[in-house]
């Protein structure tokens, strides 16, 4: 005799009814399938088949959803759109400003800018390289323990030259902690090259201050390739 399935509960043929009334027993499975899948039958272009209950195979065609968008229009700050097929809006670096294209910003307001700041338990020796990509103030808050050279740069793998145009400055600001034995930069270079600083008042520096946080503040003009001014100030006492 013929057996049921278990997903769908069509009668399956045995090897029995092969020989006994295989005829029969074929026949009924067919119609088992048929009715099984007769929701498939019908539709038309463009309709899809989706599930009208949760009983096995039970679905109805119906049409696919159609939005209402008909276009779509770049506004201000923005470029791309259309009106058919696909479409894509971008971000108009003309007249709007990204994070990543370099830019010139002009009749803009700011309101209390924030810097990026790197604060490291570092004590200040050897060569302290300033990475201007990273940060605009870099702060050492453990004490000095000998004086130091004091190197901008972008990063490890970027001139400060490189990322600079002719016309161009940028300032930075290195807070050194000191101890009870005050210690100083006394070579600044940038991109490992030295520079001589234009100190305000005239004089370099030529000592720290003990027990205190020294600031140094600079502001770095390119005038040309690989050629910087150098303004600088410091150390400012604080304690």
């Amino acid at each position: 005799m013929a057996t049921t399935t278990t997903n769908f509960g069509w009668d399956i043929p045995q090897s029995t009814d092969l020989v006994k009334d295989g005829a029969t027993a074929i026949a009924t499975l067919g119609q088992d399938i048929d009715t099984a899948f007769v929701d498939l039958k019908g539709g038309t272009t463009a309709q899809v088949l989706v599930k009208n209950s949760n009983t096995d195979l039970d679905f109805v065609w119906t049409t696919a959803p159609v939005g209402d968008i008909t276009e779509v229009t770049a506004g201000t700050g923005l470029s791309g759109g259309g009106s058919s097929g696909a479409v894509s809006l971008a971000i108009n670096t003309a007249v709007t400003a990204d994070l990543t294209t370099a830019q010139t910003l002009s009749r803009k307001t700011l309101k209390s800018p924030e810097e990026f700041t790197t604060i490291s338990a570092t004590a200040a020796t050897g060569t302290v390289n300033f990475d201007l990509l990273t940060q605009g103030i870099l702060y050492y808050t453990t004490n000095a323990s000998a004086n130091f050279t004091l190197n901008f740069r972008g990063n490890s793998g970027t001139t400060l030259n490189s990322i600079m145009s002719t016309g161009e400055a940028i300032s930075a600001v290195f807070l050194n902690t000191n101890g009870g034995t005050a210690y100083y930069p006394t070579v600044f270079q940038i991109d490992g090259s030295a520079v001589t600083p234009k100190w305000s008042g005239g004089t370099a520096p030529a000592a720290g201050n003990a027990s205190s946080i020294d600031s140094y503040s600079f502001t770095i003009i390119k005038t040309g390739s690989a050629a910087f001014t150098v303004l600088a100030g410091g150390a400012v006492k604080f304690a």
